[in-house]
């Protein structure tokens, strides 16, 4: 899912405008991905906003804590989630070590053990239990090869509001494989259990979902769906990544075996790099490497170089036994991990439980609201999830609508999908219903 803005530019000319590019980088890349164009702050203002942000805990909606520009009305967290200052302060202040060549830039491993600490804590995981990954997308393809579907047997489960690229990923080793796949369809925007229950047996190898589905909201109870896998032999992989950050998640009580995500929507980060986690018992014994780098081995020596100690042979080394150790091959993008060592901390203090509870006054008045208006609401009625949408016949003049009034969500050919996170408020709703009034 975190290649959903991929998809989205590579979208038929019905699904998106170039006028909707442009007024996407006007806001989105405005706030979050150009800081060139938004007057530096010093590092005395980031060291305040990051303070304020992680010790007042003030009531939302955190305004302040972002730099999106006036006249836009960003509710399209979904899509790509604006940087909080702080975090854009500490790309900068990466970028700015990395062109003084000093110490502690993308070299340090300590860094990078930080931020998976920080993930792993966010989700309830152990630290050696995360693995960097550059998407979601290289995640869950890991995780199939690393099970070695389809060679193995067995059949795959999965549902028609799974990420597209894990549909296509699927169904590729479907038709050029013959894996035997099991695609559940929903009903009244609902991927219902009891229809997994009727394709899942004991020969299902895997259930492959998003927690969070991109189209709609629908969020699986994940505690469900493994205890049915588990019930059969099978295991789970989740994409978390329109859930991690905006819901609460805990790879303990749900059992999940294996879960993925990108770092640039909820987590409020970069693109470039993301998390995998996979269940610590499945290491090396249920699903294996792939793919071997420098980050593969535990220890390494040399034994022919100047006073090297001597050996047999002249290299020694062994593999690690952490996720990291499964799943990474080389360096990562440090600016990227610059962005989620600030991010997740941010998003810790500020508790997602409380985000969650924030952002649900404002989905309930667009569900009540956008019907009146000629909209017909596919989110289903007790979502919690950021997302909410609602199809239409045709997209053309909401979107002109919308642009007009500055308000930035996303409008397809028949759905429009709304997705405000923390500093939206009451005010960015009434302002989107008034431009589709």
């Amino acid at each position: 899912m975190e290649d959903e803005v991929l998809s989205h530019f590579a979208s038929s000319a019905s699904d998106i405008s170039r006028r909707e590019l442009l007024v996407r980088a006007g806001g989105i890349t405005a706030a979050a991905m150009l800081p060139t164009l938004i007057p530096e702050r010093s590092s005395a203002q980031t060291s305040a906003s990051s303070s304020i942000a992680a010790t007042s805990q003030e009531a939302f909606p955190r305004k302040t804590d972002f730099t999106i520009p006036e006249g836009v009305t960003y509710l399209n967290g979904a899509y790509m989630h604006p940087m909080p200052n702080v975090v854009r302060g500490a790309v900068r202040e990466y970028n700015d070590r990395r062109a003084g060549f000093t110490t502690q830039t993308s070299s340090d491993p300590a860094i990078g053990s930080t931020v998976k600490a920080s993930f792993a804590a966010l989700i309830n995981a152990d630290p050696s239990e995360i693995s960097f990954v550059p998407n979601t997308s290289t995640g869950e393809v890991m995780v199939v090869q690393g099970l070695g579907i389809p060679d193995t047997g067995g059949n795959v489960v999965t549902d028609a509001l799974h990420f597209e690229g894990s549909i296509v990923h699927l169904q590729a080793l479907e038709r050029e494989a013959g894996l035997d796949l099991r695609l559940v369809m929903p009903r009244d925007g609902h991927i219902r259990l009891e229809d997994l229950e009727r394709v899942v047996d004991d020969d299902t190898r895997l259930i492959e979902l998003s927690l969070v589905t991109m189209y709609n909201g629908f969020q699986h109870d994940l505690k469900a769906v493994c205890d049915l896998a588990h019930a059969h032999g099978a295991y789970v992989y989740a994409d978390i990544i329109q859930a991690a950050g905006a819901v609460p998640i805990d790879v303990r009580e749900s059992g999940v075996d294996f879960a993925a995500c990108a770092g640039f929507k909820w987590l409020m980060g970069d693109l470039g790099l993301g998390f995998l986690y996979v269940r610590e018992e499945l290491l090396g014994r249920v699903v294996e490497r792939t793919q071997i780098g420098y980050h593969s081995v535990g220890r390494y020596a040399t034994h022919f170089l100047p006073y090297d100690p001597p050996a047999e042979t002249p290299f020694t080394w062994g593999f690690g036994n952490s996720a990291s150790a499964h799943f990474e091959v080389g360096s990562v993008s440090g600016s990227a991990r610059a962005a989620l060592g600030a991010a997740i901390p941010y998003l810790r203090e500020l508790d997602v439980r409380r985000i969650e509870a924030h952002r649900q006054p404002l989905l309930q008045k667009l569900r009540d609201e956008m019907p009146r208006l000629g909209f017909d609401c596919i989110t289903p009625e007790g979502t919690t999830s950021p997302i909410i949408t609602f199809t239409m016949a045709d997209g053309t003049g909401v979107q002109d609508r919308l642009v007009r009034a500055g308000v930035d969500v996303r409008v397809a050919s028949n759905y429009v999908r709304f997705s405000p996170s923390v500093y939206n408020d009451l005010a960015d709703v009434d302002t989107a219903l008034a431009a589709l009034s």
